[in-house]
C-alpha cells in the first residue's frame, strides 16, 4: 500500500477537532467533578478550624477561671499568714511579761534572801521642855534577825521543855502499865504419848499412876486408853497439854522412864500446836 492509500484512510488527523472537544469536555467533567469535593475538603478545614477557635477560647477561659480561683485560694493563704503572725506577736509579747514578772520576783526573792530582817522599833515618848515645846527621842537602829536568834536560845532550857519532858515520861509509864495488863498469848502443844510395857504381865493401871505421876508446871494430863499391841501385849496411849515455854518433849520422856519397872519406852505418837 502507498503512502498516499494510507494516509487517504486514515481518519484521525481529519476528526482531531472532534478530539479536541472530547478532550475538552474530559477535563471540564473531571474539574467539574473535582470541585466539590474540594468544597467538602474546605468545609472540613474550616470546621477544624472553627473547633480549634472554640478550644482554644475554652482554654483561655479555663485558665482565667483557675488564675481567679487560684488568686482567691492565695488571697485567703494570705490572711492567714497574717492572721498567724499577729498571733504570734501577741504571743511573744505576753511571753517577754511573763519573763520580765519572773526576773523582777527572783530580784525580790532575793533581796529578801540576802536581807536580814529588820525590827522597827517602837517610837519613843516626847519629852516636854520647860518651853512647852515637845521633842521626840531618836529612835534606835535596826536590829538585826541573828540578836534575836541569839536572844530566843536558852542555854538553860525552859519550863515548856520540862513539862513537855514530864508528859512524855507519864504517857510512857501508862503505855507499859496498859500493856502488862493485857494478858500475853501462850504458846501450847498437844502431845499423844505411846507409852509400852516390858511384857503382858505388866500392870497396866499401875503403868498408868506411874505416868499420871509426872508433874510440872505447864503440863496437864488428858485422857487415856490401852490399845493392843501383840501377843496378849498392850501399850498405854495418854494425851496431855504442855506450855512450850515451860515443859519439852525431852523432860517427859526423862521423868517417865525413869519408872524402869513397868515402863519399857515412850513415843510420840502425835504432837499438836495449840
Amino acid at each position: 500500500m502507498s503512502t498516499v492509500d494510507f494516509l487517504a484512510q486514515e481518519k484521525v488527523w481529519f476528526d482531531k477537532p472532534r478530539y479536541d472537544e472530547a478532550e475538552r469536555r474530559f477535563y471540564e467533567h473531571r474539574n467539574g467533578s473535582s470541585q466539590p469535593s474540594q468544597d467538602v475538603g474546605a468545609n472540613s478545614i474550616l470546621q477544624d478550624i472553627a473547633r480549634a477557635r472554640e478550644n482554644i477560647q475554652k482554654s483561655l477561659a479555663g485558665q482565667s477561671a483557675s488564675s481567679s480561683t487560684n488568686a482567691a485560694d492565695q488571697g485567703e493563704f494570705i490572711s492567714r499568714i497574717r492572721n498567724l503572725e499577729l498571733e504570734n506577736q501577741s504571743l511573744h509579747k505576753v511571753v517577754e511579761d511573763l519573763r520580765a514578772a519572773l526576773s523582777k520576783l527572783e530580784c525580790r526573792v532575793t533581796v529578801l534572801e540576802k536581807s536580814p530582817a529588820t525590827v522597827t522599833a517602837a517610837p519613843a515618848p516626847s519629852v516636854p521642855y520647860t518651853n512647852g515645846t515637845t521633842v521626840q527621842q531618836k529612835t534606835s537602829a535596826p536590829v538585826k534577825e541573828e540578836d534575836d536568834d541569839d536572844d530566843d536560845i536558852d542555854l538553860f532550857g525552859s519550863d515548856e521543855d520540862e513539862e513537855a519532858e514530864k508528859l512524855k515520861e507519864q504517857r510512857l509509864k501508862e503505855y507499859a502499865a496498859k500493856k502488862a495488863k493485857k494478858p500475853t498469848l501462850i504458846a501450847k502443844s498437844s502431845i499423844l504419848l505411846d507409852v509400852k510395857p516390858w511384857d503382858d504381865e505388866t500392870d497396866m493401871a499401875k503403868l498408868e499412876e506411874c505416868v499420871r505421876s509426872v508433874q510440872a508446871d505447864g503440863l496437864l494430863w488428858g485422857t487415856s486408853k490401852l490399845v493392843p499391841v501383840g501377843y496378849g501385849i498392850k501399850k498405854l496411849q495418854i494425851a496431855c497439854v504442855v506450855e512450850d515455854d515451860k515443859v519439852g518433849t525431852d523432860m517427859l520422856e526423862e521423868e517417865i522412864t525413869k519408872f524402869e519397872d513397868y515402863i519399857q519406852s515412850v513415843d510420840i505418837a502425835a504432837f499438836n500446836k495449840i
